[in-house]
């Protein structure tokens, strides 16, 4: 759908444009019809060199399996390019997919949400050398929605399916109407690229975009955790260390199993059944599949398994504490108590940049991170100056664009907190 004299009147005003519901254009079938999936070696080295001999920026989607299946990794690649077409890859056809990584060299990538899709696809050998994030685009020009469809509603006017994004994409063959609705995702985001670019242009927001879509692409993906099994939902209703080894013993096996058979973890054992198992410390079979959320054959066939995990949570000498130290501040709610004069700064300091990101058009976490700004109240620098909150905020990662603009009110509200409510 081009855009209109009207939108482009308004993207170049830097407003947002208002549409209809009744008046969207439903969006049913790529224009150009459901491509193939490639999963042979031929196969992908003709769409490596259609894309190299494409022009223009791609368009790159990815699905994941991840309530289904063990980890992150993806399962269907989708790439649309200016003389390309709609090129849908099975990556697991693939040991994995550099040749369309160097067919792209230099190519600016679009993504919507790119930090959900760029640790899966760094995993089969593909990372941009430029960015565009549609939906961080829309969260720097205010859009009050910034989901892939509800973007694509306000600035294209097209209605966009999502039924089949929860979908298990490792199912083979893939049906034809989770085909169409994957090729449908990059169907429109070249000409969403372009919207909006131009409404973040009339913004004044091109300097800002361009430092967030580079420090989204250089980021690292997400480490390790360490103790990843203390994320076990429901974990504060335990009170005792021999608890919290339960649940440490039982997650551990049950990540293994889960693992070894490629499936979710929580489709092998739920956490709420292994903070139940932890309370009762069942012994038995029976008294196992009597707990809570131990349902099923699955839970009778894999008992043994889990009654030998409670077992080495007994006898181990080595029990977890019940909190670790952490180098991340305490939750706010406790500073008034803990530390008043830091609960004064973050008020403050908070009130004042919601104040600044209305003014920008922008959310608050987008001016400055929750977590870079607890950080800076929490531990100031030793002298509060100017130079010294701008230094501090580059330690702590934040952009050149949001030190210039959050320095100086976070100068202030330092200097002179406002009285705790």
């Amino acid at each position: 759908m081009t855009a209109t004299p009207a939108d482009i009147s308004v993207l170049a005003a830097g407003q947002i444009p208002e549409r209809d519901p009744d008046l969207l254009v439903p969006l049913s079938a790529p224009a150009e019809g459901i491509p193939f999936v490639i999963d042979s070696p031929k196969a992908l080295e003709r769409a490596a060199a259609a894309l190299a001999a494409g022009t223009g920026p791609v368009a790159v989607d990815a699905e994941r399996a991840s309530g289904f299946r063990y980890g992150q990794r993806a399962f269907l690649v989708q790439l649309r390019r200016e003389g390309a077409g709609t090129i849908l890859i099975d990556p697991e056809a693939f040991e994995d997919l550099a040749p369309i990584n160097d067919a792209l060299r230099g190519v600016e990538w679009i993504l919507h949400a790119a930090h959900q899709d760029l640790p899966c696809l760094h995993e089969v050998g593909m990372a941009p050398d430029a960015l565009f994030d549609t939906e961080l685009a829309a969260r720097l020009a205010g859009l009050p929605r910034v989901g892939l469809g509800p973007v694509v509603e306000t600035m294209l006017g097209l209605k966009l399916a999502k039924e089949h994004s929860a979908a298990d994409w490792s199912t083979r063959p893939l049906p034809e109407p989770w085909l169409n609705y994957a090729a449908l995702d990059v169907e429109v985001l070249i000409e969403l690229r372009e919207e909006m670019g131009a409404l973040l242009h009339g913004q004044g927001k091109d300097e800002i975009a361009a430092q967030e879509f580079e420090a989204e692409r250089v980021a690292p993906d997400p480490s390790p955790r360490q103790d990843p099994w203390r994320r076990t939902h429901g974990l504060h209703q335990l009170r005792k260390p021999a608890q919290l080894a339960a649940v440490r013993e039982l997650w551990e096996e049950r990540e293994h199993v889960a693992k070894t058979r490629d499936r979710a973890p929580g489709r092998l054992l739920p956490d709420s059944a292994i903070i139940a198992a932890a309370k009762a410390m069942p012994r038995t079979v029976p008294q196992l599949i009597s707990t809570s959320g131990f349902v099923g054959r699955l839970a009778a066939k894999e008992a043994p398994r889990w009654l030998a995990a409670l077992q080495r949570a007994r006898t181990t000498t080595e029990l977890p504490p019940l909190h670790v130290k952490s180098n991340t501040p305490p939750p706010p709610r406790s500073w008034p108590d803990r530390h008043p004069e830091a609960a004064a700064r973050f008020q403050t300091a908070r009130a004042r940049l919601a104040r600044e990101a209305e003014k920008l058009g922008m959310p608050s976490e987008n001016l400055l991170t929750p977590a870079t700004l607890k950080a800076l109240c929490w531990q100031p620098p030793a002298v509060i100056d100017l130079d010294s909150i701008r230094a501090r905020l580059a330690e702590l990662g934040a952009r050149p664009w949001q030190i210039d603009r959050t320095a100086a009110v976070l100068t202030v509200a330092f200097l002179d907190p406002d009285p705790l409510d």
